[in-house]
């Protein structure tokens, strides 16, 4: 979205995420749709060529010029022309991070569909990440020279029902269906051959453009897809900016080598120009750096990004993913430009207090809770959707921990993606199980001592014993609710409830096999005291140490023994350990 290099006609930039099956023909429609390519442009990985199949996330461009909708809409900021660039984002399952990517600039989707095989696995989960980052979309049926000429028409018309059916519960219900035929005869053909449908594919595009919402200000973050060296001049760095803007001589920094550099000149499409907003694909020339240091990453204003170990985000589980989602489980996370591996944990609000304590309802989501440290969470052995509650509507708010196995370089508040990629590629599932947004990230090694314990996470304890026999009206003695080696200093002063109502206080021990004194602070009720004497006297008058007194004492009913619970919460950072009580 800047001026080039002939400051009478400014471009207004428009980015078409290109996703797709592999094989469905990607390529081949951007090479048709484009004039100009840009350095990253077809393919230029050996790997890839020699399969056909891209790679990276190449980009290439061609001009139009600005539809009426648009110079309407631009109003004070008069554009001259509209250029599409194409931002080709692989295919194949494997590469689903470097989709994921791309996918952050991306104003328009463009899902390549082949018309013989319509919807495959790695095309629903294109519409996924589409879902998660982008407003609009348009769907291109391709190869429609493979049908036969008689049925082609009554083909395209069914795989168009079918899509259509497909997307009504995403956000691009009601989309553009177009078909083309790329390149016709398949790869291997004559380049002769002229694509079909094309034309049409960009009065298309034309009309589903808008003015992107750009924002030159904040940090700069620059995406980089290619760096190489030019004699003579310096390293190039080809890119995308995500965010603020660039100009020559500006201080950028490469987090990833903690280095700084200034820019010497900036190229828009082969275009000199003198600087470059978000939205905008430029190159980048700083000097003395070597370009084999860094063939992706990004690029930043300097001290604006955060290395991070460990992270809280903001969680809401993909519908599709058939898995569940546990707490201590392992996920991919794809944060800012990277993926790595991190465990995760999942928390939520505490849950609504109900009277009997086997019932705990999690709180229904509100429009996103912000997550403080000030509040008190509820531990969850795994993510809690709205089907296993009692209403149907979203799932409630739910926070994750992530714990990443190498610390990660990204911006704060950007989206995450958890998915879970070692799953069979060719499996028929959703490998993508989890987003939200970075809320809040730990930079420090040693964040576990340092800043867990402020994250007040708890999980609800509850232990059960019996009452063995009443001392007098105020104190029972108990048994079964602690193992013999348990510490019981640390219980001494928690409530706890008995089964007939009345609660009391643990004291202390009694004897050492674990069993305990509790002070009934209002007495026992009578009924407890009868329930508590109406057993036998102890066969038998020498039982045990000071048999004598022990036979008097009334002892508790085997067939009806008077229950002793204790409720209490643990924090699970708190390093005491400490038992707290509401």
């Amino acid at each position: 979205m800047s001026e080039s290099a002939d400051s009478h006609t400014k471009t207004l930039n428009f980015n078409i995420g290109v996703l797709g099956h592999v094989d469905s023909g990607k390529t081949s429609l951007a090479r048709a749709l484009s004039s100009t390519a840009s350095t990253a442009a077809f393919d230029k990985n050996p790997q890839s060529r020699e399969r056909g199949i891209t790679l990276d996330l190449g980009f290439s461009s061609f001009t139009v010029n600005l539809p009426d909708h648009l110079r309407q809409e631009s109003g004070g900021q008069p554009y001259d022309s509209l250029q599409f660039t194409l931002v080709d984002c692989p295919g194949h399952a494997s590469l689903i991070r470097t989709i994921i990517g791309g996918a952050q600039i991306i104003d328009l989707m463009m899902l390549v569909v082949d018309v013989v095989k319509g919807i495959q696995t790695q095309t629903a989960e294109c519409l996924l990440i589409g879902e998660l980052t982008c407003p609009r979309m348009v769907v291109v049926l391709n190869k429609t020279d493979l049908l036969p000429p008689n049925k082609r028409q009554s083909a395209i018309e069914k795989m168009t029902k079918r899509l259509h059916k497909t997307l009504e519960s995403t956000r691009f219900k009601d989309c553009p269906v177009i078909a083309v035929a790329a390149k016709p005869g398949g790869p291997e053909a004559p380049d002769t051959e002229e694509p079909q449908g094309v034309p049409e594919l960009i009065e298309l595009l034309k009309k589903q453009t808008y003015l992107p919402q750009r924002d030159p200000g904040g940090n700069l973050l620059m995406a980089v897809d290619h760096c190489f060296s030019i004699r003579g001049q310096g390293t190039v760095m080809t890119g995308t900016i995500l965010q603020g803007s660039l100009a020559i001589n500006d201080t950028v920094e490469i987090p990833a080598l903690k280095v700084t550099k200034k820019i010497k000149s900036v190229q828009m499409f082969r275009k000199p120009v003198s600087g470059a907003m978000q939205g905008d694909r430029v190159g980048v020339c700083v000097t003395q750096f070597d370009p084999k240091l860094l063939e992706r990453g990004v690029v930043c204003t300097p001290g604006s990004l955060r290395t991070l170990y460990a992270a809280v985000i903001s969680v809401r589980k993909i519908g599709y993913f058939k898995g569940s989602l546990a707490t201590r489980a392992k996920f991919h996370i794809t944060v800012g430009h990277e993926t790595v591996m991190a465990r995760v944990t999942f928390f939520g609000l505490p849950p609504v207090d109900v009277p009997d304590m086997t019932q705990l309802v999690i709180q229904p989501s509100s429009l996103e809770t912000p997550f403080t440290f000030d509040k008190e969470y509820f531990y969850q052995d795994e993510y809690v959707t709205a089907q296993g509650q009692a209403n149907s509507g979203p799932d409630p708010d739910q926070w994750a921990l992530l714990e990443f196995e190498r610390p990660v370089t990204c911006p704060s508040l950007c989206l995450v993606i958890g998915s879970k990629l070692d799953t069979d590629i060719h499996a028929n599932a959703c490998r993508l199980a989890f987003q939200g947004r970075l809320l809040q990230g730990f930079e420090d090694k040693s964040y576990a001592e340092t800043a867990l314990p402020r994250l007040r996470i708890y999980k609800m304890k509850h232990k059960e014993g019996q009452v063995e026999r009443v001392t007098d009206d105020y104190t029972v003695i108990g048994r079964n609710l602690f193992k013999k080696e348990t510490n019981l200093q640390l219980f001494v002063g928690l409530k706890v409830m008995l089964s007939s109502g009345e609660t009391g206080v643990i004291e202390g021990g009694f004897g050492q096999s674990g069993k305990f004194k509790i002070r009934i602070q209002e007495g026992l009720h009578p009924e407890t005291k009868q329930l508590l004497s109406s057993t036998t006297k102890k066969k038998g008058k020498a039982g045990g140490k000071g048999g004598q007194a022990n036979e008097e004492e009334p002892k508790a009913s085997e067939s009806q023994p008077v229950g002793i619970h204790l409720h209490f919460k643990r924090y699970i950072f708190d390093p005491h350990k400490k038992m707290v009580q509401s």
